[in-house]
């Protein structure tokens, strides 16, 4: 069985492709169940970010994996992205490192791993290969970021956003900025807003309560979502990043705000995937939008400055991606041993059962000991015997040089036997 990585992200393909391709939180369960359920597949986890779709399973064939992707979603073709073993390995060290993230070396996409590992591991979708593959790369993540400086001043891109905002027509300092959602990318947004002094910050939520919790740690006011329309037109800066499937911001909406505002310019940040601003609120004259794509382009000055340790990180994937190949390789040298030590197991249980019924039944001891050494030794060295006879009648000079290696002229403990007859002399 092979190890397979098969997704996209934001350096393969658009978000317009990325949000079909998403699975929200509530989603995931089915779709873990589903993939599991394939002939070919024995354990599966999904992670499933605004910037990535990526499918890991141990299964017999990557093709079945990309079909039961399709079915998610059209047009793949050109776009999905296929490694095998010890490169998904390596792909997914990086990802967990923040190497192959939008924001190089940001800190949140470790989170998102872990929570995606838990996800498979709660509903049953996890084996002991992948479980330990997600294991060592957590260990993996945490030496690469802290033995390099790929994770220092750690950047998002909530953060990225915000310090677009800073550059741009609208002044935190004298702008009101409203946050659409409550989760962590909205959370990043708040503190880095807080920190920048803005004068007024506003977040709408579904579940008010956990807007009021934000509000209340960063100095905001807390709105139900229901109630955007009535606050939108008070909003230079919005800020969206919410888990819904449809878009919850309309261009009708930005349209009739900006009417309000007297055509005032509105910046907006998409956040999300899948997109909770229509894209053709871009189409409006005073309306400025960014999607998380647009982001890419803003953050290219980030990636260059964390380049050089960016390539010590690389450095430390690649000597632990070779360790986990080894171990992998010396735990498959050893499953002939495993199986020599299984038979002897078995052997020995079947054989002492006999002898203790035998001594159950009141046959004489020394018979009982007799019988069980003749019967252990010939169950034991039928297999190797029979194999070594059937090789010398085949010419297999590479197994009787193996035997010689087990089996040496010297019995390895003929000594005890010395020490046996010296303790039974007089």
């Amino acid at each position: 069985m092979t190890l397979w990585v098969l997704g996209l992200n934001h350096q393969t393909a658009p978000v317009e492709l990325r949000e079909r391709l998403a699975f929200d939180p509530a989603s995931l369960p089915g779709a873990l169940n589903s993939v599991r359920a394939l002939p070919q597949v024995t354990e599966a986890a999904l992670l499933s970010t605004c910037n990535r779709t990526e499918l890991y399973a141990i299964a017999e064939d990557g093709d079945a994996l990309a079909n039961w992707l399709a079915t998610h979603a059209e047009g793949l073709d050109g776009y999905l992205y296929r490694h095998a073993d010890a490169d998904a390995v390596r792909h997914l060290f990086r990802v967990a490192t923040g190497l192959d993230s939008m924001v190089l070396g940001e800190p949140q996409i470790l989170g998102q791993v872990k929570d995606a590992w838990a996800m498979a591991r709660e509903h049953g979708a996890l084996g002991n290969r992948l479980d330990r593959l997600f294991q060592q790369t957590f260990a993996v993540a945490k030496r690469a970021r802290t033995d390099t400086r790929v994770g220092a001043n750690p950047v998002s891109v909530a953060s990225t956003a915000v310090r677009l905002a800073q550059n741009s027509f609208a002044r935190l300092s004298e702008s009101t900025v409203l946050l659409v959602g409550a989760g962590e990318t909205i959370e990043l947004a708040a503190k880095h807003l807080s920190e920048g002094r803005v004068r007024r910050l506003l977040i709408a939520n579904r579940t008010l309560a956990h807007a009021q919790e934000l509000a209340t740690r960063h100095g905001g006011y807390a709105l139900p979502l229901s109630e955007l329309d009535r606050h939108l037109a008070e909003a230079d800066v919005v800020f969206s990043a919410t888990a819904s499937r449809e878009p919850v911001v309309t261009r009708a909406q930005v349209s009739h705000a900006l009417s309000q505002r007297k055509h005032k310019p509105m910046l907006l940040f998409d956040l999300a995937v899948p997109r909770d601003i229509e894209p053709d609120v871009a189409q409006l004259a005073d309306a400025y939008l960014y999607t998380v794509d647009d982001l890419e382009r803003a953050v290219e000055d980030n990636r260059r400055s964390r380049r050089e340790a960016a390539e010590a990180a690389e450095a430390i994937i690649d000597l632990q991606v070779q360790r986990y190949v080894e171990s992998l390789h010396a735990g498959t040298r050893q499953e002939p041993l495993k199986r020599l030590r299984a038979l002897g197991d078995v052997t020995r249980d079947d054989v002492l059962a006999k002898a203790r019924q035998q001594l159950a039944n009141g046959r004489n001891a020394e018979e009982v000991l007799d019988f069980l050494a003749h019967t252990l030794t010939n169950r034991l060295l039928h297999p190797p015997t029979a194999a070594l006879r059937d090789a010398a009648l085949r010419g297999d000079a590479e197994l009787t040089r193996a035997a010689d290696r087990l089996f040496p002229a010297q019995p390895p403990y003929s000594h005890l036997k010395k020490d046996d007859d010296a303790d039974a002399a007089p």
